[in-house]
């Protein structure tokens, strides 16, 4: 209506101004037909902006209203998980709230609706934190704590690896090595024309550093200080330099835990942490005191927590190998199983899988005996998912309790002039978080080692650890260990 009446009295007052003759009158109309037009745009964008604002108004009200009935489900939701989820679900951490909070902001408050879901049905398959995410449980803490800050001892001790395959995760192991200064191996290296690339076979070397993790057994120290330990037959120190050798490898970690490592003394010890800190090689089984000993390494493989743990039960009769105490280095021994347990059971209950590496039995003897038999089963019991054995010098079987597969002793790799068989421990996860235990034969002779790939020779090594395994354990020509039904 006012649109209408002042229309009407600009269109009066122009029509009076005409009649007039004024001179000036059609540019006075045009002048005021533009202040109309004016006035009646400006009450139209009024109009609008007044809609638009209700609009926005009545959306943001209704945004509001969403965030508010999802953050109510996803209270609702936090609540059942906490009250109702089991230890084991939850990987025994101690979650909150705020964890599930971010859970929900990395993933969506439908995978948190899912997780409510399994809990509440009673399944509480810790697996489908794998299924939805792609991480486990154990993973998924440790993305927490590095993102927001929480718990940070959590990130010690852990290295993220990038894995060949999203499908498996391969973790390869060797027997003992050695590049004392001296020593028979370490001569040989220095004489060949390309050094430590002359003392393995192409092959060999690719399929190590091909390898998401690969272990080797350090069996000598890296340092020159100390003295050799009195009355021991054999002490093994190679300069701090050599370490470098390792990276030919492909090495990723390396096992203390071992009755060479303390050859030389404490400082000499210590001077071997140092060397492999320097080049960023982890170690376990050994350390400045028990707790450093006694502590698991971690690596990240496809979304899956792995621990590596290590101790030695070597010497069983002589005292050469000092174990670590609160105060004063040394290695983790394990004589008998009570504190190696203890070390499996708590790297258990913080990760997925826990491959323990032990340094045992009797030099020279293929046929492992009922101490380690012994103590491979309480290691079992306390969550081992798999045993790789050293110290023999030599091969020895495999075994099965309760589906953990055992390796006995890998022997030698690159540690004497002879001719032996060895070989490489191959621990496969596959998307499933399923373990195998495979064998990779390999030969020691004229100071070289080398991939076996003759069929007739690689039979030949694999009928030696069939005759040298327990009785209900078969291994496939793949070199694959299988337990007979």
């Amino acid at each position: 209506m006012r649109q209408k009446y002042t229309s009407g009295c600009v269109g009066i007052l122009i029509l009076l101004l005409c009649l007039c003759g004024c001179g000036k009158a059609e540019e006075r109309a045009d002048r005021l037909t533009s202040m109309w037009k004016d006035e009646q745009t400006e009450t139209i964008l009024a109009t609008e902006e007044a809609a638009l604002t209700s609009d926005t108004e009545d959306m943001l009200k209704q945004t509001d209203l969403e965030e508010m009935r999802q953050a109510k489900e996803a209270e609702k939701m936090f609540e059942s998980i906490l009250e109702s989820c089991t230890k084991e679900f939850i990987g025994y951490h101690v979650l909150d709230d705020m964890f599930l909070r971010w859970f929900t902001m990395e993933y969506g408050t439908e995978y948190i609706r899912k997780i409510a879901d399994e809990v509440e049905s009673g399944r509480q398959d810790p697996d489908i934190w794998h299924e939805l995410t792609g991480n486990t449980i154990h993973v998924l803490w440790l993305l927490y704590c590095k993102q927001t800050g929480v718990q940070q001892y959590q990130l010690e001790n852990v290295r993220w690896q990038t894995c060949t395959s999203p499908e498996k995760t391969t973790l390869a192991f060797t027997g003992d090595i050695n590049f004392a200064e001296g020593y028979v191996t370490t001569r040989h290296m220095d004489r060949c024309e390309n050094g430590i690339y002359d003392c393995f076979s192409e092959d060999l070397l690719k399929r190590m550093n091909d390898a998401d993790v690969m272990m080797i057994n350090n069996e000598f120290t890296y340092s020159t200080r100390g003295e050799a330990l009195p009355g021991k037959a054999y002490t093994f120190r190679a300069d701090p330099s050599r370490v470098e050798l390792l990276h030919v490898f492909g090495t990723d970690i390396v096992s203390l835990a071992n009755n060479h490592v303390y050859d030389f003394g404490p400082d000499a010890l210590l001077d071997t942490m140092d060397a492999l800190k320097k080049e960023e090689i982890p170690y376990v089984g050994a350390g400045a005191n028990i707790e450093e000993a006694s502590k698991p390494y971690y690596f990240v493989c496809n979304g899956r927590k792995i621990a590596i743990v290590a101790a030695t039960q070597i010497e069983r009769s002589l005292n050469y190998t000092k174990e670590a105490t609160e105060h004063e280095p040394g290695v983790l021994k394990t004589l008998q199983a009570d504190k190696f347990v203890k070390v499996i059971q708590k790297a258990k209950k913080n990760s997925d899988i826990v491959i323990a590496v032990v340094h045992w039995g009797t030099e020279g003897d293929s046929h492992y005996g009922r101490d380690q038999y012994d103590l491979a089963q309480e290691f079992v019991k306390a969550g081992a998912d798999a045993i790789i054995g050293g110290h023999t010098h030599c091969l020895q079987g495999f075994d099965m309790m309760e589906g953990v597969p055992i390796l006995y002793s890998l022997g030698n790799f690159w540690f004497s002039s002879s001719t032996l068989d060895t070989g490489l421990a191959e621990v496969t996860i596959d998307q499933n978080g399923e373990l195998t235990l495979g064998f990779v034969p390999c030969i020691q002779k004229n100071l070289r080692t080398d991939l076996v790939t003759e069929e007739s020779e690689r039979q030949r090594i694999y009928d030696f650890m069939q005759k040298h395994s327990a009785s209900h354990v078969l291994v496939g020509e793949d070199g694959i260990l299988r337990q007979e039904n």
